[in-house]
């Protein structure tokens, strides 16, 4: 049976790296309403080297009875009620996310999606309540395992911040346009291909055994 496994499906044996970025009405993804959501896919060259790819991004009209905390708005200069915002439902957009997302998926010949996050866990549980109260069942990411950019990021340029990775990494950063999920979203993508093509690849890219398996 021929291998129709591209490249990065054999980096991180078998997971698509997808950088995501979310702004939010407070910290609690249970109660408190996703507002902003971006998503950047990752892509390899014939080198074997990083960089990212396609785009998404996404305003969210707050779901039903969902908190709004003034600190919150005020660090994200964000307006929920603005016309010009143009917020679609959560569900509207995670699953253009997620339908782009598992194209990406088979396209590569992964197995599946996992989030690549600036503090990973407070973008993954967003997107995992958000998924679950839109009742969308496809969910692409794997539920908890992530890569988390700023853990990594203190290995690799012993600064946890993300403008301060970008500044070690020699990738400019504005902070007027910082706190917008697709400007956050793009920083970080160029944050972990950095990182990544600083790493020797661990395996042989022409190798055609067969991977273990994401799980």
């Amino acid at each position: 049976m021929t291998d129709h496994k591209l490249p990065i499906a054999r980096r991180f044996r078998g997971f698509l790296p997808v950088v995501i970025d979310v702004e939010t009405g407070g910290f609690n993804a249970s109660t408190d309403a996703l507002l902003e959501v971006a998503a950047v896919l990752v892509g390899m060259d014939d080198r074997g080297r990083l960089h990212p790819a396609e785009q998404f991004f996404f305003n969210v009209e707050p779901f039903e009875g969902a908190n709004l905390e003034p600190a919150a708005l005020e660090f994200t200069g964000i307006k929920p009620d603005s016309p010009l915002r143009g917020a679609i439902s959560e569900k509207e957009a995670l699953a253009a996310i997620f339908s782009a997302v598992r194209a990406e998926v088979k396209r590569t010949g992964c197995q599946r999606a996992i989030v690549v996050a600036h503090n990973a866990s407070f973008d993954q549980g967003f997107l995992n309540e958000a998924a679950r109260r839109s009742n969308l069942k496809r969910n692409p990411f794997h539920p908890f395992s992530s890569f988390d950019t700023a853990s990594l990021a203190g290995l690799v340029y012993g600064q946890t911040v993300l403008a301060r990775a970008c500044a070690a990494a020699g990738i400019a950063f504005n902070n007027q346009e910082a706190h917008s999920a697709i400007y956050d979203c793009e920083k970080t993508a160029e944050v972990f291909c950095d990182m990544v093509n600083r790493w020797p690849d661990p395996v042989d890219l022409s190798d055609s055994r067969e991977d273990e398996g994401a799980s």
